[in-house]
């Protein structure tokens, strides 16, 4: 039982893992023992962020095939297996329904749905290399309580992918078990990020609207994903876990 939550002797790669959400798991990870490894779009803050935690900065533009096609070679060059794979990069878009733009609609759902089905199927040899029926490998898929509940925004496309992503969690688990691969996702709610540019600057506002009077920490985000990559989460298969304070039930 001690080991329940240790992390150690295992590989994670974290996509958007240069802030928010992304930065707060890859802390998490590295403090349970884990060997990290982040990648965002902008070089300069990957490697500062990598830097400041103590991991490996892998540098790619994943909303590009060609993109994701770099990270994965980008990651055998280090790695042989990958025990943890996180799909938090994401994106998000807001417009009025009768002027919403086709470009934001397409930028939100291919990195939202379509990235984190083609990555985890280009970095599928080395998840099973690394699994097995004792130890599986893990994907976890950050999708959103606003793929659960209905916000006030005009964030259409966001809410859309976020709901595809969950649906998506369950049809991937259901293939990649049979490699000894657990897939499964978190539903973040309120965390400070640039993502979440309201509870960033004004956490007291939104921490009102949510049950628990409070927005999400980095130990509430951490603590999830540690539960669902160790041990304590091999069993959990195509769920998703909502950390979000009970907005979802407000």
């Amino acid at each position: 039982m001690s080991d329940l939550f240790s992390l150690a002797g295992r590989t994670a790669l974290i996509t958007g893992g240069s802030r928010g959400i992304g930065k707060m798991i890859a802390a998490g990870y590295i403090a349970a023992g884990a060997k990290v490894y982040i990648s965002a779009r902008k070089e300069v803050a990957c490697r500062q962020t990598a830097e400041e935690l103590g991991c490996v900065a892998l540098p790619a533009d994943v909303s590009t095939m060609e993109g994701m096609e770099a990270l994965a070679t980008a990651y055998r060059q280090h790695e042989s297996k990958l025990d943890i794979l996180v799909n938090n990069a994401g994106a998000a878009w807001l417009a009025p329904f009768d002027d919403f733009p086709e470009k934001g609609w397409d930028k939100v759902m291919d990195l939202n749905v379509k990235t984190p089905f083609y990555l985890t199927s280009k970095l599928a040899p080395e998840l099973r290399a690394a699994a097995t029926f004792e130890r599986p490998a893990k994907v976890i898929n950050i999708a959103s309580i606003d793929g659960i509940a209905v916000n006030p925004q005009e964030t259409y496309p966001y809410a859309a992918s976020k709901a595809g992503l969950i649906h998506l969690t369950r049809r991937m688990a259901k293939t990649l078990i049979a490699d000894n691969i657990v897939c499964s996702a978190i539903a973040p709610g309120a965390f400070a990020s640039d993502m979440n540019i309201a509870a960033r600057d004004q956490a007291d506002a939104v921490a009102s609207r949510v049950p628990a009077r409070r927005i999400g920490t980095d130990e509430d985000m951490a603590g999830a994903a540690i539960y669902l990559a160790s041990r304590a989460g091999d069993y959990v298969v195509g769920a998703t876990l909502t950390v979000d304070g009970g907005v979802a039930y407000c």
